[in-house]
C-alpha cells in the first residue's frame, strides 16, 4: 500500500479513503499479504486527472461503477467481425475533454449501452472515430450529449432497418458473398437520400 501510494503521489490515509469509497478495486490477497498492480496505480492516476479536470469525487465514483460494469472490448467490436470504422482507445479522463463537464455515469452508461464505448483493462474504447468525432462536436455546439446518445438509439434502429432492406433484396438475387462486395452501393443510396431529404427540410425552414 505505501510503494502504490508513492507511485501514485498521493499518502497511505487517501489511499484508504478511495478504497473505502470503492474508487478502486481491492487488492489480490495472499494471506496478510495484499497486492496492488498497474491496474490500481492506473486508477488511481485517473482520478488525479479527474478531480484536476474539476470532478468531484462523488462523481468519478459513479464513472467508476459504470466502468466497471461496462461492457469489455470483445462484446463492443466483436471476434472477427468486419468493419470499416476505426476505434478509438481512450483515457477516462481523456474522454472527460472531448465531452467536458457531460461524461455523467448516466451519459457513460448510455453510451456503453448503445455500444459505442466498451472498457480494456484501464482503458476505454469508443467503437468509431466519425461517430466520437461528430459527437464531440454536436457537444461543442450546446446539444446536451443525453441527447445525442438518444438520437444515435434512434438513428440505429433506423440504420438496421435500411441494412436489413438491402440484405434483402440482395439476397434474393444472388449469394452472401454479395453482400460485402455490393455493401458500398446500399451505402451510397443511403448517404444520397440521407443528403437529399436534408436539402427538403432546409427549403421548409427557409
Amino acid at each position: 500500500m505505501e510503494e502504490l501510494a508513492r507511485l501514485a503521489g498521493i499518502t497511505v490515509r487517501t489511499l484508504r479513503f478511495y478504497r473505502e469509497r470503492k474508487l478502486i478495486p481491492p487488492p489480490r490477497r495472499e494471506g496478510r499479504i495484499a497486492w496492488y498492480d498497474d491496474h490500481h496505480l492506473a486508477r488511481l492516476r485517473t482520478i488525479s486527472a479527474l478531480l484536476e479536470r474539476g470532478h468531484t469525487l462523488n462523481g468519478i465514483a459513479e464513472l467508476a461503477e459504470a466502468f466497471d460494469h461496462g461492457r469489455d472490448v470483445g462484446d463492443l467490436l466483436g471476434l472477427g467481425a468486419p468493419t470499416e470504422e476505426t476505434p478509438v482507445r481512450l483515457t477516462p479522463e481523456e474522454l472527460a475533454d472531448h465531452f467536458a463537464g457531460e461524461v455523467t455515469a448516466e451519459n457513460l452508461a448510455a453510451a456503453m449501452e448503445l455500444g459505442y464505448l466498451g472498457t480494456d483493462g484501464d482503458e476505454l474504447v469508443h467503437i468509431s472515430r466519425r461517430l466520437l468525432d461528430v459527437s464531440a462536436a454536436l457537444v461543442r455546439e450546446g446539444i446536451p450529449l443525453a441527447e445525442v446518445l438518444e438520437t444515435g438509439r434512434r438513428v440505429r434502429e433506423h440504420a438496421d432497418a435500411l441494412a436489413e432492406l438491402f440484405t434483402a433484396l440482395i439476397l434474393r438475387h444472388g449469394p452472401e458473398d454479395d453482400l460485402k462486395r455490393l455493401r458500398p452501393l446500399a451505402k451510397s443510396v443511403v448517404e444520397a437520400e440521407v443528403s437529399m431529404s436534408l436539402d427538403r427540410r432546409l427549403r421548409k425552414q427557409a
